[in-house]
């Protein structure tokens, strides 16, 4: 007889790889986004000859270097596995309720395949 395993909770249910990839992609393509912005925003400042240039200059350039190489790296990362999860090492054990002294245990019926 095959013991049923314990049924997920959705909170603890793993996303689906489709709505994992989604999710990667959307944080892709925003952080690109804000780069282009970044560069948009640079050569803005350059013709217009703002006032505290070099400041501006150097937030939009290190915007536009720093944000594709985390945006990569974000977009390759995944979910942690479940055993690696901080929130797991906190959590304690939850115990199964044992059955009622005061209700009889009923036997049920297995069926299986190879009978």
């Amino acid at each position: 007889m095959k013991r049923a395993r314990k049924p997920h909770l959705i909170t603890d249910a793993e996303r689906s790889p489709e709505q994992e990839i989604r999710a990667r992609e959307i944080r892709y393509v925003l952080m690109m986004g804000i780069r282009a912005l970044c560069v948009i925003v640079a050569a803005v400042l350059v013709m217009t000859d703002a006032p505290l240039l070099p400041l501006w200059l150097t937030l939009c350039v290190a915007g536009a270097v720093i944000l594709p190489w985390t945006a990569v790296l974000l977009a390759n990362d995944r979910a942690p596995k479940p055993e690696h999860r901080m929130v797991n090492k906190f959590r304690r054990p939850t115990e199964e309720p044992s059955p009622s002294p005061a209700l009889p245990q009923q036997q049920h019926r297995v069926i299986d395949a190879e009978e």
